[in-house]
C-alpha cells in the first residue's frame, strides 16, 4: 500500500496531516426534544466504568495505529462538559500517552453553558482543550425553554465571557434557526449578540425535525407548528449578511469563523481524510495504513453504553490493521469497505458543502479523472439548474445553492453515471 496521493485515491498522502480523532462522551443532563444522536440521561452511575473503558479504547487505538500523529482532537456527545473535570483531565492524558498530539493541536470540547463556571472553563483549559465549542442555540429565552435547553440567555453569554477569562482565545458557537414560530426579529437579535460577544466561529443550523424524537411528534400531532422553511431561507439570508459585515467568512454551508478559526477537525470529515472515532456510536474512516486498500475502511462502534464498556473491558488490540481485523474489534457494531465509486461520491458530497467547492484538479489526481468525466450527468444537471458553478478550477455551490444544498448533494451520491 502506497501514501502517494493518486495510488491512495485521496488528494493528499493520508497521514501527512495526521489524524482526526473524535471522543464521544453519551451523558446529559437531560435530552433536548429535538435530539436524536446517540445520549443518555439518567445513567450518570455509568461514568466511572465508562470512562476507564474509554481510556482503554484510546490507548487500543494508538499502540494499534503505531501511535500516529493527531491533527485534531475533538470531544462531542452528548454533553462533554457534563462530566467531571477530572474525567476530562484523565482522557486527555489517555490521548498524550496513545498517539503524538502536537502542542499546538486544535483540541475541543463542545459544552453547555450551564456547565460553564469560570472555575470548570479553567479546569478545562488547564486539562488541554485550546478551542471550545458552546451549545448556545438560541439567546432568547422562550425559545431556549421550547428547545428544552438548561440554560438561559444570559447563563450562555456569560459563558462565552468566562471561557476568554479562563484562557480560550478559539470560542466556537452554536446557534439553531428555523424554529416553530421563531419570530425573524428574535434571530437577528441571537446573531447580533453573538457579533457583540466576540465568538471567533458559529456555527448556524436550520432545526430539522428528526424521526422518533419527541419534537418531531409533536408537530407531527399539531400541537407544535411546524417549520416555516420559507422563513427559515429569510433566516439563513439574514445570518449571510450580518456575519459577512461584522468580519466573519462562511467558509461551510452552516459555518463562519474569523480568518484562522475555521474548525480544523470538521473540516476533516469535510475533506475526506481519516478521522478516528472512540466511544459508542462513534464513526471513523481509515485509509492509508496497515494493509488497508487504497479507498480505506469506514466503520463504527455499538451504541448502547453498557455493552460498550463490557466489551471494551474485555479488548487488547492485535495483529494487522485491516479491514476484517477492524470488523472484529471489541466495540465495532459495522464496518464495510469504501469502494472507488464510493469514495468518489463522498467526496462531492462532503467537499460541496465547503464555499471552495471540489478542485477539479486534486480531484483527477486522487481518481484518475476529472469530477466532469466521473460525474457527466450530476455536474450538467447542476449547472443547468444553477446549483453549481465552476471557479478558480473547483466546483461549488452557487449562492442559491447554498439553500439548495441537498438537491446537489444527492445528485452525487447514487449516480448512475460514477464508474
Amino acid at each position: 500500500m502506497t501514501n502517494e496521493a493518486g495510488a491512495a485515491g485521496h488528494t493528499q498522502p493520508p497521514l501527512s496531516g495526521g489524524i482526526a480523532l473524535y471522543v464521544h462522551i453519551p451523558f446529559c443532563e437531560s435530552k433536548c426534544p429535538y435530539c436524536d444522536f446517540n445520549t443518555y440521561a439518567g445513567i450518570e452511575s455509568l461514568m466511572p466504568p465508562y470512562v476507564a473503558a474509554l481510556a482503554r479504547e484510546i490507548e487500543q487505538w494508538g499502540a494499534w495505529l503505531g501511535r500516529p500523529t493527531l491533527a485534531s482532537v475533538f470531544f462531542g456527545g452528548g454533553t462533554p462538559s457534563y462530566i467531571p473535570t477530572a474525567d476530562l483531565q484523565r482522557l486527555m492524558d489517555a490521548i498524550r500517552a496513545s498517539f503524538d498530539l502536537p502542542d499546538k493541536a486544535e483540541a475541543t470540547l463542545e459544552a453547555n453553558p450551564g456547565d460553564c463556571s469560570f472555575e470548570r472553563l479553567a479546569a478545562m483549559r488547564d486539562a488541554g482543550f485550546n478551542r471550545i465549542s458552546i451549545g448556545v442555540q438560541s439567546f432568547d429565552d422562550a425559545e431556549l425553554a421550547m428547545l428544552g435547553r438548561r440554560h438561559d440567555a444570559a447563563r450562555a453569554a456569560q459563558a462565552v465571557r468566562d471561557a476568554r477569562r479562563a484562557g480560550f482565545d478559539n470560542v466556537s458557537i452554536d446557534l439553531m434557526f428555523g424554529l416553530p414560530e421563531q419570530p425573524v426579529a428574535t434571530w437577528e437579535r441571537s446573531v447580533e449578540q453573538a457579533i457583540q460577544l466576540g465568538t471567533d466561529h458559529l456555527s448556524a443550523y436550520a432545526l430539522t425535525l428528526e424521526p422518533g424524537t419527541p419534537l418531531e411528534a409533536d408537530v407531527r400531532l399539531g400541537r407544535t407548528p411546524e417549520p416555516d422553511p420559507d422563513l427559515a431561507a429569510e433566516m439563513y439570508l439574514l445570518a449571510q449578511a450580518m456575519l459577512a459585515e461584522s468580519g466573519m467568512q462562511q467558509y461551510e454551508i452552516s459555518n463562519w469563523a474569523k480568518p484562522g478559526r475555521e474548525s480544523t477537525h470538521n473540516l476533516a470529515y469535510w475533506r475526506s481524510l481519516p478521522y478516528l472515532g472512540v466511544g459508542p456510536g462513534a464513526h471513523s474512516y481509515l485509509y492509508g495504513m496497515g494493509t488497508l486498500d487504497a479507498f480505506g475502511v469506514r466503520f463504527a462502534n455499538v451504541n448502547p453504553p453498557r455493552v460498550y464498556i463490557e466489551r471494551v473491558d474485555a479488548w487488547a488490540a492485535d495483529g494487522s490493521l485491516d479491514a476484517d481485523a477492524i470488523a472484529t474489534a471489541a466495540a465495532t457494531g459495522y464496518c464495510e469497505p469504501v469502494s472507488r465509486r464510493d469514495a468518489m461520491a463522498e467526496t462531492m458530497m462532503m467537499g460541496l458543502r465547503l464555499n471552495d467547492g471540489v478542485a477539479d484538479a486534486g480531484f483527477r489526481e486522487g481518481f484518475g479523472e476529472g469530477i466532469a468525466d466521473a460525474f457527466p450527468a450530476a455536474t450538467a444537471d447542476c449547472i443547468d439548474l444553477g446549483l453549481l458553478e465552476w471557479a478558480n478550477g473547483a466546483l461549488r455551490l452557487t449562492e442559491d445553492g447554498r439553500l439548495l444544498g441537498n438537491e446537489a448533494f444527492s445528485r452525487f451520491v447514487g449516480a448512475p453515471d460514477a464508474r
